[in-house]
């Protein structure tokens, strides 16, 4: 969600407003190729369960880019979804979604950090965001590589 982040991998990244995708839930489980879990939106068909998130247009010579940094094929496939904006209307887009989970694995801090940034420069409920802050992070053991993903943001924002 976190817009720098998007953009420092995609350049023409632009927010177009924050959405609703219904019976889906965040989970941290999805296999990463550095050990660590990262976010998935798992459909649970339950109509209680939504995710918060971000609209995001980027241009489509881009796409092969962020499937290509998203990981398309390799423990991420797309699919058409169905969003509804906050103020009711419908949108279509893409989403990538886990096809390799492991419940066991957890996220590290500075991949968290991500999450909870884009979540909280989108202004997304409170209650979800305080749900991300609970989610159980490790530190990475590659320390240069979590000052590398953290330091697109401002140093007073590191620290969340």
């Amino acid at each position: 969600m976190s817009l720098p982040r998007l953009r420092d991998r995609i350049p023409s990244a632009r927010s177009q407003g924050v959405c609703l995708l219904t019976h889906h839930k965040l989970c941290f489980h999805k296999v990463s190729r550095d050990g660590s879990a990262k976010c998935d939106a798992l459909e649970t068909r339950v109509i209680t369960d939504q995710i918060h998130g971000v609209l995001y247009h980027i241009d489509e010579h881009e796409k092969p880019l962020l499937d290509k940094v998203e990981g398309l094929g390799q423990g991420y496939n797309d699919k058409l979804v169905e969003l509804v904006d906050y103020r009711g209307n419908s949108v279509q887009a893409f989403m990538y979604y886990a096809t390799q989970v492991n419940a066991g694995l957890r996220p590290y801090t500075w991949y968290k950090q991500h999450v909870l940034m884009g979540a909280r420069q989108a202004q997304l409920p409170s209650a979800y965001v305080l749900d991300i802050e609970a989610v159980t992070s490790i530190e990475d053991p590659d320390i240069d590589r979590a000052l590398r993903e953290l330091s697109i943001y401002p140093m007073e924002n590191n620290n969340g």
